[in-house]
């Protein structure tokens, strides 16, 4: 999409999973109709920065947690080297800022890998140390409750833990984003109370649109918003839309239950509950404009971005098929009375500051 002053808007999306997928199915980055990132998708959606998320839950992976995560650090390390030409892997600042900025080639995505939970760490903040010189540089807190930090899907709803206290700030130390998608709402308090630097929701949306616990409050996009830190809008329709989230309510539950109760493995609860959300009517893309200017009235324009979530949800609005389609959302947005300076901050430039500072 091309404003009307003639500049293409450029998308920095802070949250996909598509390295699970390139690693467990084989999935060829360059081009697979199983994913929705890819390199021609990057390209055609004009997306700057991506941030790629290890998500290694230890319920998945007993015992293996630290393994698997190394692995799949490495594997984003192995693709920005695969592709080169376009994926530049942003270890750096000046890396992320120069993609941004456009001084690097026309059609570079800047790459960032973030850990998704803190279980690979093992309970040890310390353990944070290797994970950063292996290139991560940013930190889900938790996926599923861990030593650190409970999470919105666990059964504690426990806040930071003081080795939890300890890992926010090794972060700020080593320059690594505190992430507080996922994590309890006493969490996220926690983060709020500990925290020095500002931090960020890399995929959650505006709880007062959609009841979803992983979604924030408007008292906590307020406190986020104030810590300088930045929203990114998932692109997921349970997140979006209340209701879908009221049908999608069985499955999810389900699934849950048959993790807990070791019924079934994690993925094949997985599958079953993909299967069902795939079923469900999609909701109209327009819910994404809501969600934007909802915490843009809470927060202000400087606190909202796009955290896509893709490769990682089984439902997607109507219209998104793919980053490719990203463009389509600053159209959306221009047209429900967004000004170009506040579409240029969503689609990219608030999440660019935040992790440039």
């Amino acid at each position: 999409m091309t404003a009307p002053n003639g500049r293409a808007v450029r998308f920095f999306d802070a949250h996909c999973d598509t390295i699970i997928k390139i690693v467990d199915e084989g999935a060829g980055f360059g081009a697979a109709p199983r994913l929705q990132v890819t390199v021609p998708g990057l390209h055609s959606g004009r997306v700057c920065a991506q941030v790629f998320a290890c998500c290694v839950p230890e319920a998945r992976h007993p015992g293996r947690a630290r393994e698997r995560g190394q692995h799949l650090v490495e594997a984003v390390r192995a693709l920005c080297l695969a592709h080169s030409a376009v994926l530049r892997l942003a270890e750096a600042p000046a890396v992320l800022a120069g993609v941004c900025a456009a001084a690097e080639p026309p059609g570079a995505t800047a790459a960032i890998i973030a850990l998704e939970g803190a279980d690979p760490l093992e309970g040890r903040a310390e353990a944070l140390c290797d994970f950063q010189r292996r290139g991560v540089r940013l930190l889900t807190l938790a996926w599923d409750d861990n030593p650190f930090c409970g999470a919105v899907s666990g059964q504690t709803g426990a806040g930071l833990s003081r080795q939890g206290e300890a890992l926010v700030g090794l972060c700020e130390d080593l320059g690594v984003m505190v992430d507080v998608s996922h994590a309890s709402d006493a969490a996220f308090w926690d983060v709020c109370r500990v925290a020095t630097k500002p931090f960020v929701a890399s995929h959650s949306n505006c709880r007062a649109l959609c009841d979803a616990p992983r979604n924030l409050s408007d008292r906590m996009i307020l406190a986020l918003a104030e810590r300088g830190g930045v929203l990114g809008i998932n692109l997921a329709s349970g997140f979006l839309s209340q209701p879908f989230r009221d049908l999608a309510r069985v499955p999810s539950e389900a699934f849950w239950a048959a993790v807990r109760a070791g019924s079934l493995t994690f993925d094949e609860a997985g599958t079953q509950a993909g299967r069902a959300l795939r079923a469900l009517p999609r909701p109209s893309l327009d819910l994404v404009a809501a969600h934007v200017k909802h915490a843009i009235a809470v927060g202000g324009e400087d606190c909202v971005g796009i955290g896509g979530d893709l490769d990682g949800i089984d439902s997607l609005p109507a219209g998104i098929e793919s980053v490719a389609d990203y463009p389509k959302m600053a159209t959306l947005l221009l047209r429900a009375g967004l000004s170009e300076r506040q579409v240029e901050k969503v689609c990219w430039r608030n999440f660019a500051r935040v992790f440039a500072a």
